[in-house]
């Protein structure tokens, strides 16, 4: 059976700034796992990737440093680059939207759709800046969202609620160039008319269908992904410029369009077309071969980009007519930091470069953090204490420890030699099954995306290690049994060889230090799951330390610095210029909406967690009408003896559907802090199971 043929994007950076920690763990680090977990897999696969060097915010920051656009891009894509090594991220080319080829590919992917009709000429009234003398592009405008409020909307979204906006929605319109209120003024541009491209979307995003034949499994696609699309279709889309007033971007190759530039949302994407043409053209390859055909195309994004890569991006590929379409595009929530949100502005960051000078040699280390809390499905949040409790507790005292221990022991004993393996125990093999299972559901978890479960998985190897060694306790029977502690250590050694393996996606600098230790190399995940790595009488070497424990120093010192920025960046108070992490207000319904649910009180009875689901639990809930169950995701907040008698808030009227194979009847309603921990709603006074809540 042939395997899948891959070309992975990870989402085009701005050349106008360099990389937080939160750009790196939702999109860079995710992809960069994926792609080498493939490559192990012998899967034929280009990853591609490039500074986005158009657009509006990087004449705005050109502005407002004094220097010319190309001077802020070749400043910006250096940094973001010598990061991206530096961090060993494994693109194939990491290319620029300014390169000459990248033009000439734009130029003829516009005109290749204008000449098929596929654009309407549209004259509209759009904004002007009087004093500057040029019509203002989207982000060149702020104001008051129509729909939240939000006073920092830009004339494209607003970043606060995620609306879809265009400028003339926003209340009190600015001018971000001269602080004045623009005016109206007449222009004409190029438009796609999105509503053409409905009725296929919907069937493609929502059942993998493109024209009745199956395109890809939408299963596997994140439900804030399918969910933000549909929002966006079932709202109706509309007809959206591809070509901007400005004088810095790929020039509109038509004549009369002087003064016009591509939209930065046509430009960018096919930035992964151009880039994968200039890798190609370098080694010898047909780019041909990556963007059509046979071949899966997956985008690594960003929240905020959803729809301009499930939406937009697929909509000109299908119009193009001969080029394949996304089969999934992994997006990830945000990442916040310290109980705040990333703000470039303010400087509450942590750029990847700076963390990469301050502490050489701590890549493995950083991507272990950022994938343990990648936000997946959920916004998540960094902190400086957790990083050390991880490193601490789990990469030091776990993996660590197991593989000193493994190796010294192996020096001490047996000079270093791997040593024969005799009869085993029921304890040996079942160690022996898990060292099998282990890489088989890494590989299941990785092929769906999700790869903080499956780091997990793989450090769990290690945890089987630790375990292994400290219930058979080698070094008490080495004076009376020896031979036994021949065979503990050679399943020892076999684990740290496996570790080897499944870690090179995850920790690859770690994982070539442990196939040092035992002298075993390979590339291929075929070799993961394997007890018979290492060959009995070969030579191991002397292990040195893999991780540092981190010192409550360093801790207090990086809070430190990004509470000194804050003051230093933001004239007003702290407690105002830390903008906490909740969900925007959601849309407003009726009173009769909200009499509809049927919420009551009732007694947690029983609780056990459910088979092979870490986050839910089963619950046995007295409501004073009848006693039901309800499978509930608190299990990673609570133990089960630990809700047990609790009163608790109860959704009865929900329609109940299965989860894991068990029939839910309701909802338990919880309270959720900026830090995603959860807490009942408990009432203040004593109240019986089935009292409602009014």
């Amino acid at each position: 059976m042939s395997k899948a043929k891959y070309t992975v994007t990870a989402a085009l950076p701005y050349a106008n700034g360099p990389l937080h920690l939160g750009h790196v763990a939702g999109v860079y680090l995710p992809a960069d796992i994926f792609v080498r977990f493939l490559r192990m897999n012998h899967h034929d696969v280009a990853f591609i990737c490039g500074s986005d060097e158009h657009g509006a915010a990087i004449t705005l920051r050109a502005k407002k440093e004094g220097i010319t656009p190309q001077e802020i891009v070749d400043k910006y894509n250096g940094i973001i680059g010598k990061a991206f090594q530096d961090f060993n991220i494994s693109f194939d080319i990491f290319h620029r939207t300014s390169a000459e080829i990248h033009h000439k590919t734009s130029q003829d992917f516009f005109l290749k759709l204008y000449e098929k009709g596929k654009f309407t000429e549209e004259t509209s009234e759009q904004y002007y800046d009087e004093e500057y003398q040029q019509f203002l592009a989207d982000r060149y405008i702020t104001g008051e969202c129509p729909k939240c409020h939000n006073p920092g909307a830009y004339g494209d979204q607003c970043e606060k609620c995620g609306s879809d906006l265009s400028p003339t929605e926003l209340i009190h319109p600015t001018s971000t160039l001269s602080g004045k209120t623009p005016v109206l003024k007449t222009t004409s541009h190029w438009y796609l008319p999105m509503a053409n491209h409905e009725e296929w979307l919907r069937e493609w995003i929502k059942e993998g269908k493109l024209d009745g034949v199956q395109q890809h499994d939408p299963k596997p696609w994140r439900n804030q992904v399918i969910g933000q699309c549909m929002s966006w279709i079932d709202g109706g889309l509309h007809s959206r410029a591809m070509t901007r007033d400005l004088d810095w971007g790929v020039k509109v190759p038509l004549p009369n369009a002087d003064g016009k530039v591509l939209y930065v949302w046509l430009d960018a994407p096919i930035g992964y077309i151009s880039a994968t043409k200039q890798w190609a053209l370098d080694n010898n390859k047909n780019w041909e071969d990556y963007w059509k055909g046979d071949r899966k195309l997956i985008h690594f994004i960003g929240k905020d980009n959803i729809v301009f890569h499930a939406v937009i991006f697929p909509i000109l590929l299908k119009d193009h007519g001969d080029l394949i379409l996304p089969d999934n595009v992994p997006a990830y929530e945000f990442l916040n930091l310290e109980g705040a949100k990333f703000s470039t502005s303010r400087n509450w960051a942590v750029w990847l470069h700076e963390y990469l000078e301050t502490y050489p040699g701590k890549e493995d280390e950083l991507k272990y953090v950022l994938t343990s809390i990648a936000p997946e499905t959920k916004d998540s949040e960094f902190t400086w204490k957790e990083y050390q409790t991880r490193i601490n507790s789990e990469l030091a005292d776990i993996l660590g420890n197991f593989v000193n221990r493994a190796l010294v022991l192996t020096q001490k004993y047996y000079e270093g030699k791997v040593p024969a393996r005799g009869e085993l125990t029921q304890e040996d093999l079942n160690v022996l099954g898990e060292i099998k299972a282990i890489p088989e559901r890494i590989s299941k978890l990785v092929y769906a995306y999700k790869l903080r479960d499956a780091q997990a998985e793989a450090m769990n190897l290690a945890r089987l290690g630790n375990k292994y060694l400290a219930d058979q306790e080698p070094w008490k029977l080495v004076k009376t049994d020896p031979l036994r502690v021949e065979t503990i250590m050679n399943i020892a050694l076999q684990i740290t060889a496996n570790l080897s393996v499944v870690l090179q996606p995850f920790l690859p600098t770690t994982a070539k230090k442990l196939s040092h230790f035992v002298n075993f190399t390979t590339t291929n995940w075929e070799d993961a799951g394997r007890e018979d790595l290492l060959q009995a009488g070969a030579m191991t070497n002397t292990p040195e330390i893999l991780f540092q424990k981190i010192e409550d120093t360093l801790v207090e010192h990086e809070v430190a610095k990004l509470k000194n920025t804050i003051q230093e960046n933001t004239p007003i108070q702290n407690s105002e210029a830390m903008e906490l992490i909740f969900e925007p207000q959601k849309p407003e319904i009726a009173f009769d909406d909200f009499t509809k649910m049927d919420i009551r009180l009732g007694k947690i009875l029983a609780a056990e967690k459910v088979e092979k689901a870490d986050k839910l639990l089963k619950l046995l809930v007295d409501t004073g009408l009848d006693k039901r169950t309800i499978v509930s995701g608190i299990a990673e907040h609570y133990l089960p003896e630990e809700v047990i008698g609790k009163t608790v808030q109860v959704l009865m009227n929900l329609a109940p559907r299965k989860i894991r194979g068990i029939e839910s009847q309701g909802m338990i309603l919880m309270a959720e802090n900026e830090k995603n921990e959860l807490s009942f709603l408990v009432p203040e006074k004593e109240f019986n199971g089935g009292c409602g809540i009014h």
